[in-house]
C-alpha cells in the first residue's frame, strides 16, 4: 500500500504539448482543434437521442414539439463539445500552474472541473438521467480497476444478485404504493409490465361486500390454524396450502382469476414482449444489410440468444407471481413484504440475461429513489448539487482510467471518447505515466489493437497544426 501510495504521488516532469497534442505547439489551438471535432459527432449522437424520444410519443409532433427538440439537441451538443475540449484546456491549465503531473492530475481533476463546468450548460431535466448513465459506468470500471490490483474477485452471477436485491427493493415500494406519492419514477411503469398492475399497491384491505364464495373461502383460510415452523407438520401444512393454492384464489390476492391461470398468463405476455423487442433490435441493427440483401434471418432471428430476454422477462413475471401468491395462501393474508421474497426468488430468471449494464441501472435507480425517499423522511441530509458532484466524479473516474487503464473500461464507451476527441485518444504519449505502475501505453495498444483502432492520417481531425 505504501509502495502504491509513493507512486501515486510520484511527479512526472512532462509538458502537456509531449503528453496530450504532440501535433501543435499551442494549449489554444488543441483545445479548439477537439472542439471543431466534437461538434458533428455531438449532433450526430444527440439528433438520434431526441428524434427517438419524438418517435416515443406515438404522436405527430407540432411545430412547438419540433422547436423544443431542435433546442435540446443544440443544448445537449454543446453540453458535450463543452466536456471534451474543457479537458484538454484545464489539464494544460494545471501543467502549467503546477509545473509537473501527478496521477491525480492527468485525466482525474482535470476531467472533473471540466464535467461540472458542461453539466452546467445541459437541461436540468436531462442532469439525472446523465449521472445515471456515467454511474453505471464508473461502477463496472472501478470494480475492473480493483480486480487488477487483486482487491476484489468476481464471484458467478454477481450481477445477478446485485439485479435480485435492488428489484426487490424496488417492488417492495410499488407493493406499499409509494410509487404514486413519495417515490414516483419512471422505472415503476417498467415494474408494471412485469409484475402487473394489479401487484401495485397500496394494498386493499378485503372488504364485505365481497361475493358468497369469496367470503365463505376466506373464512375458511381463517379458521386453518396458523403455520408452527417449530414443527416438521409445516412441510405438510406448506404442502395443502399450495395445493390450495394451486386451485383456487385466496381472498388476499388482488387478481380476479384463478392464482396458477394469472401466474401462467402474466408469464406469457412479458415473454413474448421481450422476444419482439429482441428481434425488432436485431432487425434495427441490422438495417444496413436488410437494405443491402446481405441479411440471413435464420442465422440473425431464429436461435437461442433471441428467446433469452424474452425467456427472462416471462420467467420472471412467472415466479413471482406464482410465489406471491403462495405467500399469501400460506400467511393467509397480504403483505407489501411478500415483494422481496418474491423479487429475490424470480431474480433467478436473470441468469438467462445476465447483463451488467441493466443490474447496475437496476441498483444506482433503486439508490437513488431510496435516496430521495430518505431525504423526505428526513433520514438522510440533502447535499446541495449532489447530482452534479456524482457526475462530475464518475465522468472523472473515466477518463482516468480511459487514458491511464484503458483495458478496464468498456469498449463501446473507449470507443466513445475515441469518437468524441476527433481520433486523439490514442494517439496521446502516455510512456511518461508508465511510472504509475499501470503500463498504461502498452494497454492504449492493446486496446486499439482489439477494437481494431487504426489512425488513417499522422494527424487527428482538425488538428491545427499549422496555425500559429
Amino acid at each position: 500500500m505504501t509502495n502504491a501510495l509513493s507512486r501515486f504521488l510520484t511527479p512526472v516532469a512532462c509538458n502537456c504539448k509531449d503528453f496530450s497534442h504532440p501535433w501543435t505547439e499551442s494549449c489554444a489551438n488543441a483545445s479548439a482543434g477537439i472542439l471543431l471535432s466534437a461538434i458533428p459527432t455531438s449532433l450526430r449522437i444527440y439528433t438520434m437521442v431526441y428524434a427517438l424520444s419524438l418517435i416515443m410519443r406515438h404522436r405527430i409532433p407540432n411545430l412547438t414539439d419540433l422547436k423544443h427538440t431542435l433546442h435540446g439537441i443544440l443544448q445537449s451538443s454543446a453540453f458535450l463539445v463543452s466536456n471534451s475540449y474543457s479537458f484538454i484546456m484545464f489539464n494544460c491549465l494545471l501543467r502549467k500552474i503546477i509545473g509537473h503531473y501527478y496521477c491525480a492530475t492527468v485525466a482525474f481533476i482535470p476531467s472533473f472541473i471540466s464535467s461540472f463546468a458542461s453539466i452546467l450548460v445541459e437541461r436540468p431535466a436531462r442532469r439525472p438521467l446523465l449521472t445515471l448513465y456515467v454511474a453505471n459506468l464508473a461502477t463496472e470500471t472501478l470494480w475492473n480497476m480493483a480486480e487488477v490490483r487483486g482487491y476484489v474477485r468476481s464471484i458467478p452471477q454477481g450481477q445477478t444478485l446485485i439485479f435480485g436485491i435492488s428489484i426487490s427493493a424496488l417492488l417492495y415500494l410499488y407493493r406499499l404504493g409509494l410509487h404514486k406519492t413519495t417515490c414516483k419514477d419512471s422505472l415503476f411503469n417498467i415494474l408494471r409490465f412485469f409484475v402487473d398492475k394489479t401487484e401495485e399497491g397500496p394494498i386493499k384491505s378485503i372488504t364485505s361486500n365481497t361475493s358468497e364464495a369469496s367470503t365463505s373461502a376466506s373464512a375458511a383460510q381463517r379458521s386453518r390454524a396458523p403455520l408452527d415452523f417449530r414443527s416438521i407438520n409445516v412441510l405438510v401444512q406448506l404442502y395443502s396450502r399450495f395445493l390450495g393454492a394451486v386451485k383456487s384464489k385466496h381472498a388476499s390476492c388482488p387478481h380476479r382469476d384463478m392464482c396458477w391461470r394469472y401466474a401462467l398468463i402474466g408469464g406469457l405476455k412479458p415473454f413474448v414482449g421481450g422476444v419482439g423487442l429482441q428481434v425488432t433490435l436485431r432487425l434495427v441493427m441490422n438495417f444496413r444489410k436488410i437494405v443491402q440483401f446481405k441479411f440471413n434471418p435464420r442465422k440473425a432471428l431464429f436461435n437461442k440468444d433471441t428467446l433469452n430476454l424474452g425467456i427472462f422477462l416471462g420467467c420472471f413475471s412467472f415466479i413471482y407471481k406464482s410465489v406471491s401468491c403462495t405467500l399469501r395462501h400460506s400467511f393467509d393474508r397480504d403483505d407489501p413484504r411478500f415483494a422481496i421474497p418474491a423479487g429475490l426468488l424470480a431474480s433467478v430468471a436473470f441468469t438467462k440475461y445476465p447483463d451488467v449494464t441493466v443490474a447496475l441501472y437496476v441498483m444506482w435507480k433503486a439508490l437513488q429513489i431510496y435516496y430521495d425517499l430518505g431525504i423526505k423522511e428526513g433520514v438522510l441530509p440533502h447535499i446541495s448539487n449532489f447530482t452534479l458532484l456524482l457526475y462530475s466524479f464518475c465522468t472523472a473516474i473515466l477518463f482516468h482510467a480511459g487514458i491511464l487503464e484503458p483495458k478496464t473500461i468498456r469498449p463501446s464507451y473507449f470507443k466513445f471518447l475515441q469518437a468524441i476527441s476527433g481520433d486523439r485518444l490514442n494517439r496521446f504519449n502516455l510512456e511518461p505515466f508508465n511510472v504509475y505502475g499501470q503500463n498504461a501505453s502498452e494497454q492504449m495498444k492493446e486496446v486499439s489493437r482489439r477494437l481494431n483502432i487504426i489512425n488513417k492520417s499522422p494527424l487527428p481531425k482538425c488538428s491545427l497544426a499549422s496555425w500559429k
